[in-house]
């Protein structure tokens, strides 16, 4: 793992990562922006004296809402990376304070006007009762949410066990994207393509793990069951893991990953496990979630074990290193595609 650039003006220092985009449209940019700004961070951490992760994006002829868009996924996803878009011709805007006399031939982006902040479309809260409308078609053992039609927002917090205002906040969100629309029969989830889009890159973010090895010798199914027991509702498997207990697992060789979320408040012992030092190959990875509405609540139970649904699963591997986006694809074409008649991403 080799940073693109390395560069250095004084005590300043730079770990930059540089991405290309053929076609300046955001959904396209807007993913190779969140690998970028991953690949940076992970690359900066890397490094000794805490240089600053930079991501760039190469883009020709960068319209005024691109740099609009860009701006705005650097505010709310990397707010400690420096991001930044290049034109070939030499023009260059960064949306960061510190590299602003880097900035030449490019107009900022127009300002709007002040408003109070919107909340985040993809909170945890939200994709929850996102699933809850998309469960209807889906299988009840790839998703456990209910299944109904849903006139108004009250009706979805009532199914979703949710506060009404949490419900109409996210209704409100979805019709001002034109993602929703209402008829007699009730609310239904529109223009589908564009919402996984935007679902697939808030969910490329960096996460906590710890690698972990098992305390008691023993097979690793029963390791991993022990530790989901003693974890009960607050517990269940996640990416390549979940995709094999859901059947649909396509790589394998990873170690489990569990995820515990943080109320359940479990010393490492109680579940089997204690962390795995720098020179130790781990048994599995615990992943902490502070915030566990959507995974928790959209869990399915397979053959004993409790296992991430499959959106979860589709969301979590697909920035993984060990063939994450295969996965991912595979799950999208097997079962994502078909459900929601959706051609591709």
């Amino acid at each position: 793992m080799r940073p693109d650039i390395v560069a250095q003006k004084g005590k300043q220092r730079l770990v930059i990562e540089v991405k290309a985009a053929r076609e300046g449209r955001r959904d396209r940019v807007i993913p190779l922006l969140a690998q970028a700004i991953l690949q940076a961070q992970a690359q900066a951490r890397a490094l000794s004296g805490s240089p600053r992760p930079v991501a760039i994006l190469v883009v020709d002829d960068p319209s005024p809402a691109l740099f609009e868009a860009v701006e705005a996924f650097a505010r709310d996803y990397a707010q400690n990376v420096g991001v930044g878009i290049v034109a070939p011709g030499g023009a260059r805007r960064f949306f960061d304070p510190a590299l602003d006399h880097l900035n030449h031939g490019a107009p900022a982006p127009p300002r709007a006007v002040p408003r109070e902040p919107v909340p985040h479309l993809f909170s945890d809260l939200n994709q929850w009762m996102l699933k809850v409308l998309l469960a209807p078609r889906l299988p009840p053992e790839l998703l456990a949410a209910p299944r109904g039609e849903y006139r108004n927002a009250s009706e979805l917090a009532s199914a979703a066990n949710v506060s009404v205002m949490s419900a109409f906040r996210l209704v409100r969100q979805l019709e001002q994207s034109q993602h929703l629309e209402r008829s007699d029969r009730g609310m239904r989830l529109v223009r589908l393509d564009d919402l996984f889009h935007r679902w697939r890159a808030a969910a490329m973010r960096p996460v906590r793990e710890m690698p972990v090895r098992w305390i008691l010798p023993g097979a690793a199914s029963r390791r991993v069951r022990s530790a989901l027991d003693a974890g009960g509702s607050d517990a269940c498997l996640g990416l390549f893991a979940a995709a094999d207990a859901l059947g649909l697992g396509h790589v394998h060789g990873v170690a489990p990953h569990l995820y515990i979320s943080s109320r359940a408040h479990l010393p490492l012992k109680h579940l089997g496990v204690r962390q795995a030092s720098p020179d130790e190959a781990p048994d599995a990875f615990l992943r902490p979630l502070s915030a566990s509405a959507s995974v928790m609540r959209g869990a399915v139970v397979r053959d004993g074990l409790r296992a991430s649904d499959v959106l979860q699963v589709w969301l979590d591997v697909q920035s993984h290193p060990s063939r994450g986006r295969e996965q991912a694809d595979f799950i999208w074409r097997r079962v994502l595609a078909p459900a929601f008649g959706v051609t591709g991403l």
